[in-house]
């Protein structure tokens, strides 16, 4: 991976993990454990190996963190299985992002992000989630 094109992207963390206020640059929606792996590797099928960015737990709930579009995820119908991290009037959220290399454990990126305003297509996610094979729990 080319790391110089991912300089411009300023919501990265140069090293370690930090915590991004959800709805500033991006909002985010998580799935806890292997469906949310079977869900990001689907959207990967489904866009050529680019789903956009989408960040993995190892520890704990396992969780996986799609990051789309700031209030993308608004006046939509979720599965009951999935957490949408956004802002908004009496809510804040935060997102953990991991830096591209070094020590981020337990965090890691499945999908890096390829450019500062690519996000995962909200819709095409929701479309993943709502039309699983393989269910979501």
């Amino acid at each position: 991976m080319n790391t110089q094109s991912h300089l411009a992207i300023q919501w990265l963390p140069t090293s370690g993990i930090h915590l991004r206020k959800a709805g500033v640059q991006f909002d985010a929606v998580r799935l806890d454990g292997d469906p949310g792996r079977r869900i990001a590797d689907r959207l990967a099928r489904m866009t050529g190996g680019d789903p956009g960015p989408v960040v993995e737990s190892g520890s704990g709930r396992r969780s996986v963190y799609f990051l789309v579009e700031a209030g993308s995820t608004a006046h939509h119908a979720w599965p009951p299985e999935v957490t949408r991290l956004t802002s908004g009037p009496f809510r804040v959220s935060y997102i953990p992002v991991p830096a591209l290399n070094g020590p981020t454990w337990p965090l890691s990126w499945r999908f890096p992000p390829t450019a500062p305003d690519r996000f995962v297509h909200t819709m095409l996610l929701r479309t993943a989630l709502l039309n699983s094979p393989e269910g979501l729990s």
